[in-house]
């Protein structure tokens, strides 16, 4: 993700009326003072801004399941080409199965062969098409008779109103079914989301139409997968785990609406779908199993959130008998995701696909309980932690906000704030009890910038990661939240996103770059160091890793003057040349955008003139990192 340059000599520069005088910074080189925390960046996400269905998840059908709304149809219009004539309408008391038992329902009352009727999805404002791409598509159907004929499934442009990519389903029959069918764009189709899906019949009938899909190539190919493009964006930011199922959507608006697990595993078909609290049915096709299929194709550990017994419109469950059944919920759900095949729920992922067991080490016990207005999470996390630790003592358990009852293994705090409260509050977790509870930064962003994050929303993020590396001995993990938002007007329901993406492409924000810059050169310990004569407004953070003999130095510059740094090493020195990445901007507001995705974007260069010490100077608006080989 890193743009290369010409080889940059940045030694001792002299300094100009109205500039910085120098600063310094000393490192001990041979004085570590933490361990960095192994797991420290990671991600967050939750179903808000349209993050999984019309972004992460690749369906490109919307309301598939004909679940948005009982009364209509929503993004499923009437097709009737030349003289034919239709009719569509939800049917509530029909469909393939017990979690879907309506289906859009349409009645054709005139066409043929020539002169098609049926249906059209609009998709997540648009489909997105390519040349020479295969698109895998599926829906369950049944007609009122058998003699309806072929269904004619097709991609159109919504411009020119011509099909770019057609395929034959055989004739219905009286019985639901799944039909699957294949599209192929040709060398001659131009790249665009303004497409929609067409279904049509050449005869007069009555057909059913249930859980219609269509997927794009995925992530590593897999079968009901993830947009490349997101998760090549995620995989650049080098994060060691995975914060599921994220946030509000976990808890729901009422008990009823929670993140239901076991509603979420299995065939498609079989999941009711279910409302999440950003205001839109979550197709729930991204469920459990496919959160932990992702952590396994980035490479990275689930940090398993718990439902437990509060939700958002402070709907709670007391602790005791009436909470026993949600506890009994955490332990199945750990079980499915951590047990052996032996194991009842075990044994069910196994027969979902996948009999290897995931890596389990921490389960955090809720989210946000601080707004719980009775008081009663002190009473819920102990009755879960009792639970969950007799059955697993080996998992880390993270309470969400702090507790008396008993002693958490880890603390979630959140942060979102604006970047002067960031920049003054650096050295916060400085003098945290290092005894524990550990901290867990769950939720945090620097909220500068509309959809996605400015260059002043980057300098805030980059100034508080200073202040966590430092900490990381205390702070054993941190994720940025929302990662993900989808631009499209009202597909956002909360500024400010990491990264920005419509149907047909996608973009990361300064403050992702900074992410990725920060995730990616991060050593294995803390160097003690001492800064003076800085600017109010200059952070750093020093890490080793002697395995390796790098020490990287990473710099914040959140002023309009450029800062000289004097760097003392103390105890050694660093070879003469070194690598470096610098992400800058002109001005706090400049920022990326989806039609100008890489106005900022990380510079790297090679650094000459240096030693046991030597003479940095950090630009205005700047946030860089320093990777230098020891001697």
């Amino acid at each position: 993700m890193l743009k290369n340059c010409l080889t940059a000599a940045l030694v001792a520069i002299p300094l100009v009326a109205g500039a910085q005088s120098p600063a310094t910074l000393t490192i001990q080189t041979q004085k570590p003072v933490a361990k960095v925390s192994p797991m420290l960046y990671g991600l967050m996400t939750e179903e808000i801004n349209y993050s999984y269905d019309g972004g992460l998840y690749a369906e490109m059908v919307r309301n598939r399941a004909m679940t948005e709304d009982g009364r209509e149809p929503r993004h499923w219009f009437l097709v009737e080409n030349g003289n034919s004539q239709a009719s569509i309408s939800i049917d509530r008391l029909t469909g393939p199965s017990e979690a879907l038992s309506r289906s859009l329902e349409v009645n054709v009352q005139k066409a043929d062969p020539n002169n098609q009727a049926g249906v059209l999805n609009d998709g997540y404002w648009g489909m997105a098409v390519r040349p020479d791409t295969v698109y895998k598509g599926s829906f369950y159907a049944k007609a009122a008779a058998t003699d309806m004929g072929p269904v004619t499934v097709s991609l159109v442009n919504n411009n020119t109103g011509k099909a770019v990519a057609t395929a034959t389903v055989p004739e219905l029959t009286g019985s639901w079914q799944k039909h699957e069918f294949t599209l192929k764009t040709g060398s001659d189709v131009e790249a665009s989301a303004a497409n929609h899906l067409v279904i049509t019949v050449g005869h007069a009938g009555t057909m059913w139409l249930e859980l219609v899909s269509l997927f794009p190539p995925t992530y590593k190919d897999t079968p009901n997968g993830n947009r490349s493009d997101l998760m090549e964006k995620m995989a650049g930011m080098h994060p060691t785990f995975l914060r599921l199922p994220g946030g509000n959507f976990l808890e729901g608006d009422h008990v009823y609406e929670r993140y239901d697990w076991k509603t979420t595993i299995g065939p498609q078909v079989d999941r009711p779908t279910h409302p999440s609290p950003w205001g839109y049915q979550s197709s729930d096709g991204l469920g459990l199993l496919e959160f932990l299929e992702w952590c396994e194709d980035l490479k990275i550990q689930p940090v398993l959130a718990v439902y437990a017994g509060y939700s958002m419109r402070q709907e709670h469950v007391e602790p005791g008998p009436a909470l026993e059944p949600y506890v009994q919920d955490a332990l199945d759900e750990i079980e499915y995701v951590s047990g052996s095949t032996s194991t009842k729920w075990g044994a069910v992922r196994a027969k979902d696909g996948h009999p290897n067991p995931f890596p389990l080490t921490y389960v955090e016990i809720g989210n946000e309980d601080w707004f719980d207005r009775s008081g009663s999470y002190d009473g819920r996390y102990a009755q879960f932690y009792q639970a969950i630790k007799q059955k697993y003592p080996q998992l880390q358990l993270i309470a969400t906000t702090p507790v008396k009852s008993v002693r958490p293994d880890v603390i979630d705090d959140h942060y979102y704030r604006r970047a002067t409260e960031f920049y003054n509050d650096v050295h916060h977790y400085d003098k945290t009890d290092r005894n524990g509870p550990k901290i867990f930064v769950g939720e945090w962003a620097t909220r500068e910038g509309s959809p996605t994050p400015n260059f002043g929303s980057a300098l805030g993020d980059a100034a508080w990661m200073t202040g966590m590396e430092r900490n990381s001995d205390v702070i054993v993990m941190a994720s940025y939240a929302p990662l993900l938002t989808n631009v499209n007007p009202g597909g956002m329901q909360w500024e400010t996103d990491l990264i920005g993406y419509d149907a047909l492409n996608s973009y990361g924000s300064p403050s992702y770059y900074a992410q990725a810059m920060f995730a990616g050169h991060i050593g294995t310990e803390v160097l003690a160091s001492d800064l003076t004569g800085a600017n109010p407004r200059l952070f750093y953070s020093v890490t080793a890793d002697p395995s390796k003999g790098i020490l990287y130095l990473k710099m914040v510059n959140a002023t309009s003057t450029a800062q000289p740094v004097d760097v003392k090493l103390d105890g050694g020195s660093v070879a003469s040349s070194g690598t470096l990445i610098s992400l800058s901007a002109h001005s706090t507001q400049e920022t990326n955008s989806i039609s100008d995705p890489k106005r900022i974007v990380p510079v790297e260069s090679q650094i000459n003139g240096l030693g046991a010490n030597f003479t940095h100077n950090i630009p205005a608006y700047s946030i860089e990192v320093l990777e230098l080989k020891t001697k």
